[in-house]
């Protein structure tokens, strides 16, 4: 089986191929001798009714310096296409919401991964809260003295924006610091109009902030990030350290837990975040972490999500 690919992305000039989950999948769909094509979100448009972009036909090469080339431009009728891969990077703001309305108009028959309009739907920050018993103490909003009334509960909090992405924006404010009030000025005027997340702190995280990889709803391999000495986030790109771990039995019922409605809204690839007991974030839009888990001999989860592609098609 062939297919014909076009991979929505940041420009593939720019991406870290080491740890890049699309990377991956691009070497691996051209290793199956799919015919791969890439383009940028910016040149994506709604033709006369036609879900058009230019695109450009690539090839990949896992060498770092030199890991693509790419031929001429054109414009092509993504309704023509097998499937679109929809790989850029939050922020989910605007643009990345119209993206998935156009994408929404050639979806089934162009297989969009992930669904367009359940990709929409499912913001990770707010997708994860339709599990509260899995979850710890959160609030989702921008109320002052809704936010100081959970940091009186529970000290010791998290802050963090609601549509932000790779641990921007992220704070830990201890039990006893006195840095709320300015650091809410600082929320409201950066991100206008919009809630934020407020979440008890979890100590566990200190072993780690495990990243759990789900194919078809079902967990395929797991890493843990464990975040560096004065860190408190643990993304990779902010110093954390991946290293191999296994799943727990908590980890397969928290997967068990959510793994059928993730299956059933059309999430073929997803990332999901566990520290210590506690689910905290369901990553639905570019999720990452599968370099990392070939590295430390875990499965290849890019064949997987191909065999999931193939199985559709």
């Amino acid at each position: 089986m062939s297919l014909s690919v076009a991979v929505q992305m940041d420009h593939i000039s720019k991406i870290h191929i080491r740890g890049d989950s699309t990377f991956a999948l691009m070497l691996e769909g051209q290793k199956r001798g799919h015919t791969l094509y890439h383009y940028t979100p910016d040149r994506l448009s709604l033709n006369d009714g036609r879900v058009e972009a230019m695109i450009e036909p690539v090839q990949v090469r896992d060498l770092p310096g030199d890991h693509f080339s790419l031929g001429e431009a054109e414009r092509a009728d993504l309704s023509t296409f097998d499937a679109v891969l929809m790989r850029q990077d939050p922020p989910f703001d605007m643009g990345y919401i119209t993206t998935t309305h156009l994408l929404e108009r050639i979806h089934p028959k162009t297989l969009v991964v992930n669904d367009p309009a359940h990709v929409r739907n499912a913001p990770e920050k707010i997708f994860v809260t339709e599990y509260p018993a899995l979850m710890p103490p959160t609030l989702i909003s921008r109320d002052p003295d809704e936010i100081r009334r959970f940091r009186n509960e529970h000290g010791d909090i998290i802050i963090k924006p609601l549509f932000g992405n790779g641990g921007a924006g992220v704070f830990r404010l201890s039990e006893g610091d006195q840095n709320l009030g300015s650091l809410l000025e600082i929320f409201a005027a950066a991100y206008r109009g919009e809630p934020y997340v407020v979440q008890r702190y979890l100590p566990d995280v200190r072993a780690g902030d495990k990243r759990i990889i789900l194919v078809d709803g079902v967990a395929v391999g797991a890493i843990n990030r464990v975040p560096a000495d004065g860190e408190a986030r643990s993304n990779m790109h902010v110093g954390g350290r991946p290293e191999p771990i296994e799943l727990t039995r908590r980890d397969r019922e928290i997967c068990e837990a959510i793994g059928p409605e993730l299956k059933a809204r059309g999430f073929i690839f997803v990332g999901i975040d566990v520290i210590g007991d506690y689910l905290t974030e369901i990553n639905v839009t570019s999720p990452t972490g599968i370099r990392e888990v070939k590295r430390f001999g875990g499965a290849d989860i890019a064949a997987l999500v191909w065999d999931a592609i193939e199985a559709r098609r």
